[in-house]
């Protein structure tokens, strides 16, 4: 068995305290973009026990008039990606035209999308139980002139 010398455990030190105090500062005044250092707020919080979950899709409704549920096997977008950037898809509408055209680049032959949407379906939760009720809100609607 090799035994460390004086100057490697002083190193081994000063990386376990590095790390500890960069974990430390990100706890206190860290933000989602310093993670691991930092808390992943995602993770950390929660709803209060009668608070309604919020579960976010993306439809289009294609020429034909046919609803789809517009996902990463169908667009090549992440749904992670679609909530990231919902302030400005809600800001303006028109960029949700961008996810129309990765539809037809990722489903060839399908019918073009008219009009798309996102949805964020509101589950009613009663002492942090679901309620089997829910209620959808379109918090941006963008349709093909």
């Amino acid at each position: 068995m090799i035994e460390l010398t004086s100057a490697g455990r002083r190193v081994r030190l000063a990386c376990t305290l590095a790390v500890v105090l960069l974990v430390l500062a990100g706890t206190f005044w860290g933000q989602d973009d310093d993670f691991p250092f930092g808390p992943f707020r995602m993770y950390s919080t929660a709803p209060g026990p009668d608070d309604a979950a919020r579960d976010t899709r993306v439809e289009g409704q294609d020429t034909t008039g046919r609803t789809i549920v517009l996902t990463e096997a169908n667009t090549g977008i992440r749904r992670a990606e679609i909530e990231g950037q919902q302030q400005a898809y809600m800001a303006d509408p028109a960029r949700m035209s961008r996810i129309a055209t990765a539809y037809l680049q990722h489903t060839p032959g399908a019918a073009p999308l008219r009009r798309v949407q996102i949805v964020v379906r509101w589950h009613g939760v009663r002492d942090s139980r679901p309620t089997g009720t829910y209620r959808d809100e379109i918090i941006a609607n963008w349709s093909q002139p």
